[in-house]
């Protein structure tokens, strides 16, 4: 049991530590603006390795939710 418990630590150790490739980090990213027109957000968020970068966003105008 311990060697397994050992087994499991030690392959999230190098898998987390970006052994296999370069680690994901999260992104996020939130706006406000406020113009003659109204009040404006939007916001995303993905995660990034260095070499692929992947999110989602969205925004949306006060008057016009």
């Amino acid at each position: 049991m311990l060697r397994v418990v050992f087994a499991c630590l030690s392959l999230g150790s190098l898998a987390a530590c970006g052994v296999d490739g370069a680690p994901w980090t999260p992104r996020a990213n939130a706006n406000i603006g406020i113009g003659s027109d109204g009040v404006h957000t939007s916001g995303s968020v993905g995660v990034s390795n260095g070499t692929v970068s992947i999110s989602v966003g969205g925004g949306c105008r006060w008057y016009g939710c």
